[in-house]
């Protein structure tokens, strides 16, 4: 599959089919994580692979709702998806250079948090590489994070970024309108 066909295709999927997500899928799409790039190639990242029915029970129960009251879109997807990966990122590793916050990186205001952007562009890649397969994923991000760590047990030096449910798409979500590249892009300054 050609990659704007990937990018312009994925959506993100909120119903699952029983299915299982076969190994060799499953490897596919870790290793395309694998190939992310990273700060200094530190692949700060940590997958935890999630296919517990009770803990995956468990992490829905963590995602909060949104607005008006409503609850979280995600997490029936969390709850049935047959796998759901944990994002999390070892602290120290990204935006880091031989101990040195920062080094080689004048004046950022990034400080630790560089490791969010590694973190990202790994399980992008996940999700191109899925929809590519024909499975589906979905960004969730609007949990508690310390209850994910404790039902996971992840140490305090790795912070959990986001869940990613996985498996085979039981919907077809239409196309989101996007805005036009003037409404985002803007040459030598910013235009107000």
């Amino acid at each position: 599959m050609d990659v704007m066909e990937a990018i312009k295709g994925r959506r993100s999927i909120r119903k699952y089919r029983t299915d299982p997500v076969p190994e060799n899928a499953l490897n596919a799409v870790l290793e395309a994580a694998r190939w992310a790039p990273s700060w200094a190639n530190t692949q700060c990242w940590r997958l935890i692979v999630v296919r517990d029915e009770e803990t995956k029970a468990r992490l829905a129960e963590t995602l909060r709702g949104t607005r008006a009251g409503r609850s979280n879109p995600a997490t029936e997807a969390v709850r049935s998806a047959p796998v759901v990966m944990v994002a999390c990122a070892e602290r120290g590793l990204s935006g880091y250079y031989k101990n040195e916050m920062g080094r080689n990186v004048p004046a950022t205001d990034k400080g630790e948090w560089w490791f969010m952007f590694d973190v990202a562009l790994a399980m992008q890649n996940i999700a191109l590489a899925a929809y590519a397969l024909g499975l589906g994923t979905i960004h969730a991000g609007l949990f508690d994070s310390g209850e994910v760590a404790r039902i996971l047990d992840i140490p305090d030096n790795v912070a959990v970024i986001e869940l990613m449910p996985l498996g085979w798409p039981d919907e077809e979500p239409a196309v989101r309108p996007r805005k036009d590249i003037s409404q985002f892009v803007f040459y030598d300054k910013y235009q107000r």
